[in-house]
């Protein structure tokens, strides 16, 4: 599928030249600076040098001091304490965090995770029963409940106090817990609003310590957790975010936690580890033990402390990942064939397709493929607990919310933000549904956004990349949303070596320009291109540059994001 590339414009010449010389860096990184807001040698300081001193005193959060008093009033009076959480990666290491730091302080506390098949995501009514039930006056929920008005009544008629620590947008109506610490509610003067859940329960633990005189280095000892939930669950990698997403890589290249390492040593890449490393490897494995089976097993791998005991809950993990892809595999197969083989869905400017068996921990991660492949707002649906359970993906620039208000007189509920979302329906529903899904998006999305978009940060020659250049670069990271690694556009360049294929579709090549290095590069899922790069003839590329390390050697490669022939 051809890509739309986009240069983006260029930012005001006199910042750029300023920032250039105060920070004696290429006008082609200052220009790039500039285009991410950063204007001043102090902004440029704070950016390429993050740590413990840019984080935020955790008591300008709204309730902070609510929250620490309510736990202090726990533990004096020996009351049970229950951490609560979502079963995704940043639900599970958010209770990992805030368990693994108080239960090293007071041991009347468990964990509860949700089952996400009977209990379904968020606050529950079971939940709250089983807390009532063991006699548990608070609890603690994490990466939820900013929603769950009435559930957190019901929560207050059984005498069982909560905490909220979330980082989802509060409705119109905010629930009458005893402390809600959610930086996106009204009246919170919490400077960064972009906070992870994990990074929530961080804030907490951080205030706690602050209040308690316990030294930062063992609040700092969980930051690998954070970094986790930060990659995972898709955040901006941007202010606090990018300073604890900073601090955690380090952590996890240098002393992760023993959950962490296990996982680490089970997937085979034990140091260099990136924001998107962390994505791809750590995350599925996390995912898994949710998708597949219960998601407190997760837990328990991220909170041992013994070796052997790691092993065995990271093993247990990993066979759940397999399992998962094997899934994930034989749906996305049998989806892909059923839009082939269906003109009418072929010609659609959006994909819904259901299949009873279809297991439902998966439906999301489909949802993504087929939005890859197609590239259109995607609804994959399942049967689940007498209903039909459905998971969306959008593309870039088109609210899918908006589009699923449009058909919400088909649904039961719905949730989720611009890009993805959850729903169910009733079965008869389906191809009304389907129906009136692509007539909203039919009549909504421009043409354009139906292209895949290839963003580009600037033009620069080959001769542009040397070691300065590659090094400062690399300061940039970590990458992730609204701090991607910045994409270049060299124009006329040549293959300078031989070009061939790996693993049957990637295109491995050298190129260069004249003047320039040779320059080794990678070309992921595009190696149909193969038989028309070895001729001599001038063509352009888009790419990030990256640090390719192989048998302990590293040298510099470019990632080949798109390719345009002459």
């Amino acid at each position: 599928m051809d890509k739309r590339w986009v240069l983006k414009d260029e930012a005001d010449t006199e910042i750029v030249s300023k920032l250039s010389a105060e920070l004696n860096i290429s006008p082609v990184l200052a220009n790039i600076l500039v285009q991410r807001g950063i204007t001043s040698f102090e902004e440029a300081r704070y950016f390429f040098r993050p740590g413990e001193l840019h984080l935020h005193d955790p008591f300008l959060m709204a309730d902070m001091e609510k929250a620490i008093n309510r736990i202090d009033d726990a533990i004096t009076q020996n009351q049970k304490i229950l951490i609560y959480g979502d079963y995704d990666v940043d639900g599970t290491t958010a209770v990992a965090l805030v368990y693994s730091f108080f239960s090293k302080r007071y041991s009347q506390i468990e964990y509860y995770i949700p089952d996400r098949y009977k209990e379904g995501y968020g606050i529950s009514t079971q939940g709250i029963n089983y807390a009532a039930e063991k006699g548990f006056s608070l609890i603690i929920a994490l990466d939820c409940g900013i929603k769950s008005v009435d559930k957190i009544a019901y929560a207050n008629t059984l005498g069982v106090d909560f905490i909220i620590c979330d980082h989802h947008l509060p409705g119109d109506e905010l629930p009458a817990a005893v402390a809600i610490l959610d930086p996106k509610r009204p009246q919170c003067n919490y400077p960064y609003k972009e906070l992870s859940g994990c990074g929530i329960g961080f804030k907490l633990i951080q205030a706690y310590a602050q209040i308690h005189e316990i030294p930062f280095e063992e609040v700092a000892e969980y930051v690998d957790l954070v970094a986790i939930s930060i990659a995972c669950d898709i955040v901006h990698i941007t202010g606090e975010n990018r300073v604890l997403a900073h601090l955690g890589l380090q952590k996890i290249n240098a002393s992760p936690c023993m959950g962490v390492k296990t996982l680490m040593d089970i997937a085979g890449k034990k140091c260099d580890y990136t924001i998107a490393d962390v994505v791809f490897t750590l995350g599925p494995r996390i995912n898994a033990a949710g998708r597949i089976d219960d998601a407190k097993h997760a837990v328990e791998l991220l909170i041992a402390c013994h070796e052997e005991d790691a092993r065995e809950k990271g093993d247990r993990i990993n066979l759940h990942n397999v399992e998962r892809k094997g899934h994930d595999q034989q749906i996305t197969d049998e989806a892909l064939s059923m839009i082939d083989n269906d003109s009418v869905l072929v010609g659609r400017k959006s994909t819904v397709v259901f299949n009873e068996n279809w297991h439902k921990g998966v439906i999301g991660i489909v949802a993504s493929r087929l939005t890859e492949k197609y590239y259109r707002p995607t609804v994959v649906l399942t049967q689940s607990n007498g209903h039909i359970a459905g998971s969306a993906r959008s593309v870039l620039g088109y609210d899918l919310y908006e589009a699923l208000c449009g058909c919400s007189d088909l649904l039961i509920q719905f949730g989720g933000h611009k890009y993805a979302a959850g729903l169910t329906m009733q079965r008869e529903n389906i191809q009304a549904f389907a129906d009136k899904f692509e007539e909203v998006v039919s009549t909504t999305i421009p043409d354009e956004l139906l292209i895949q978009q290839i963003s580009i940060d600037a033009e620069i020659a080959l001769t542009d990349i040397d070691s300065k250049f590659f090094r400062i670069l690399n300061q940039f990271a970590p990458f992730g949303p609204e701090n991607m690694a910045p994409v270049f556009l060299t124009k006329n360049v040549y293959v300078s070596g031989v070009a061939g294929l790996v693993g049957g579709k990637h295109l491995k090549m050298f190129v260069m320009q004249p003047g320039s290095a040779s320059f080794s590069c990678i070309a992921f899922n595009q190696g149909d291109l193969l038989p028309q790069l070895n001729t001599g003839v001038p063509f352009d590329i888009c790419y990030t540059i990256e640090e390719n390390v192989w048998r302990e050697q590293r040298s510099v490669q470019l990632n080949i994001k798109g390719i345009k022939l002459k």
